[in-house]
């Protein structure tokens, strides 16, 4: 059995009705609960088999020279870059346009932005990934270095190199090295990443993100497009025939802050379709530019007003209605003054359900024929229910019949799955995970054991019919089995002689 216990009731015999003849314990040892939060993304596979894969997804399991994805320090490092990424979709088109005018100090920045960058494609080669399909996470080496040769390398390279340097190098100025230079903007993928996750984080408010994510957008779309409408007037042969030239007809010899907000204020009044009249198009390169930006800002614009409208009228689906589910929690809470503890366990069930939702794995189920069901959850399930202590020397038809009607959930970090006093209304077997088996003695909790994976939860209670003698409470994330009591009982009378066995086990246990 993977519980200790010191049982200390006498058996009697009678039938599995509300009758019990199984011995019944009580006792118990003192523990302090302290909320915790779901611990990260990860959530183990259906089945026992999984359980070993989920087990060396912790950071204590990887090879030493591996980078563990959820590390604090690793975070930190992501979040660094995501400052260098947005200095870089800054600079990046403003280097383009302005380029004879910069001096050199931009450069050299750039060169150790790169220098961050090229050390974070070195450092990706040891980060573990989790597979999409299975949820595992993955730590060969050789499966990390093919997956990142194949997917983003060649663009983070690109994206890293100092082309720059090298135009300076070679002292050329010529187009070609600026297209290059502009593959720096391929690092923008990041913010975008980021943008996802936070949408999805409870500690920042979800329209505050969004609406950022879209003034984020407009803006660099305005400094791309001005940037680069100044570079098509700088390099036009008849610099007053250019819609800059125009009003400033020597506006070379301005200082580049000037040149660089008129080039904000025209593309401004271009994207809101204002246009004063003051800053137009001077020749054919320039007519073709506006007319392309024009048409990409009919795109921008509904873009802007279709998450707007999404927004602000229609919320935004199911993360908006987690955020909803978690506010109304803590409302709930605070109004009926509930303890800490309770309130901490309520949005950690909350935040883990919409994890478990998320993967579908329930909902897969659902839509199969039960035949298939039954098949799924034999390969799932068998073997651990099989090694469960009570269900020992039974005849594998019973297995079969008790695992079809099993149903799997998850428990997030010290939540209760069982209380002292409960009715028995279910049996739970532990398949990942560990709980803490608590008893209420003298007013103060006693933890009496650990269940660890294998366990059953509650056993004495529902063969007993009788409340429960204990509280059990996970001490990390868990995957637990159900069965209902009239299930478990229906098929231990249509299953005599299993019945007769698991009595015995019950016995031998609580000796």
């Amino acid at each position: 059995m993977a519980r200790s216990s010191s049982p200390s009731s006498s058996s009697r015999s009678g039938s599995w009705g509300a009758r019990c003849f199984f011995p019944c314990y009580d006792g118990g040892r003192g523990t302090q609960f302290n909320g915790c939060n779901v611990p990260n993304d990860l959530l183990p596979s259906l089945g026992a088999a999984a359980a070993a894969h989920h087990e060396s997804s912790t950071p204590g399991r990887f090879r030493k020279y591996l980078v563990w994805p959820y590390d604090p320090r690793y975070k930190v490092w992501e979040t660094f870059l995501i400052l260098l990424v947005v200095y870089s979709a800054w600079i990046c088109p403003l280097e383009f346009a302005f380029m004879r005018y910069l001096p050199r100090a931009p450069f050299v920045v750039d060169d150790v932005v790169n220098g961050f960058f090229a050390v974070d494609i070195v450092l990706t080669f040891f980060v573990p990934f989790v597979d999409k399909k299975s949820y595992v996470v993955v730590d060969d080496p050789k499966k990390i270095a093919l997956r990142y040769l194949s997917t983003w390398f060649i663009f983070d390279v690109c994206s890293t190199v100092p082309f720059h340097s090298i135009d300076h190098l070679f002292n050329r100025q010529g187009l070609g090295f600026r297209f290059l230079n502009v593959l720096r903007l391929w690092r923008l993928r990041r913010v975008s990443s980021l943008f996802a996750r936070l949408e999805k984080d409870i500690r920042f408010n979800y329209a505050v993100i969004r609406c950022t994510k879209l003034i984020s957008v407009t803006l660099f779309a305005i400094h791309c497009a001005g940037c680069i409408n100044y570079l098509i007037a700088d390099r036009y042969p008849d610099p007053k025939r250019t819609w800059i030239g125009a009003v400033m007809p020597d506006f070379r010899e301005d200082g580049l802050w000037v040149r660089y907000v008129t080039c904000l204020y025209w593309s401004i009044t271009t994207m809101t379709t204002t246009g004063y009249g003051d800053l137009h198009a001077q020749n054919a390169r320039e007519m073709l530019f506006g007319i392309s930006y024009m048409l990409f800002n009919l795109w921008l614009t509904a873009y802007l007003i279709g998450n707007m409208t999404n927004l602000v009228v229609h919320s935004t689906g199911r993360t908006r209605d987690f955020r909803d589910m978690i506010q109304a929690a803590s409302d709930f809470s605070a109004r009926n003054q509930l303890p800490r503890q309770i309130e901490e366990q309520m949005l950690n069930h909350i935040c883990l359900r919409f994890k478990a939702e998320g993967l579908k794995q329930q909902d897969t189920l659902d839509i199969l024929p039960k035949a298939m069901r039954s098949s799924i959850s034999l390969y799932l399930f068998y073997p651990v229910v099989h090694g469960a202590y009570l269900f020992r020397g039974v005849s594998s038809s019973f297995i079969q019949q008790l695992v079809t009607e099993m149903v799997a959930e998850y428990f997030a970090p010290k939540e209760d799955i069982i209380l002292q006093n409960e009715y028995p209304s279910d049996l739970h077997l532990l398949v990942t995970g560990e709980v803490d088996i608590v008893a209420f003695l003298d007013g103060t909790e006693q933890v009496y054991g650990k269940a660890t994976e294998g366990g059953l939860l509650g056993e004495t209670g529902v063969l007993c019919n009788k409340p429960q003698p204990f509280t059990f409470r996970t001490t990390k994330l868990s995957q637990v089995l159900r069965i209902s009591r009239p299930k478990l009982m229906d098929i231990i009378q249509e299953n005599a002689h299993d019945g007769e066995i698991i009595r015995i086990n019950l016995q031998q246990v609580n000796i």
